[in-house]
């Protein structure tokens, strides 16, 4: 389950700097679903210097998918709530559905940036996944310690 929701933060928490300083995950966390996503598209536009046709329709694809990982979640946690873990089988149908959605931002990102605001995009993507990786193994050597 928390890989699941780590992975979905993974990709869909493309939030870094709103202003000159870092928003902690508290901060980030007392923010409403529609602040995020107006985060996102400010972090977005200026990161990749998005066309104001570009930012409406980067605004409603993580709009749609703000709302998608919102029931998401609260259906995990429900799960979590009632005790009952998924089985190797739903783990695994997880994780394809979660590649799935990982394909589908992209193509879908594709079609509203140019190809070199996908280009940097997608190498911020990969940037943010390799630094959530680490510090997944750094909490994993943490654990493994205690």
């Amino acid at each position: 389950m928390k890989n699941l929701i780590l992975a979905l933060a993974l990709v869909f928490g493309i939030t870094t700097f709103a202003q000159e300083r870092k928003m902690g995950k508290e901060d980030r966390e007392k923010l409403t679903p529609q602040e995020r996503v107006e985060f996102q598209v400010k972090r977005l536009t200026k990161d990749l210097d998005l066309s104001t046709k570009q930012a409406e329709q980067v605004k409603s694809l993580m709009t749609k998918k703000a709302e998608v990982r919102d029931a998401k979640k609260k259906e995990m946690e429900t799960k979590r709530a009632s005790g009952t873990k998924p089985t190797a089988e739903e783990r695994e149908a997880m994780k394809t559905k979660m590649q799935d959605e990982i394909t589908s931002l992209k193509t879908e990102m594709k079609t509203i940036l140019t190809a070199e605001q996908y280009t940097k995009w997608e190498q911020n993507f990969e940037d943010r996944k390799d630094k959530m990786m680490e510090k997944r193994a750094e909490k994993k050597g943490n654990k493994e310690r205690k």
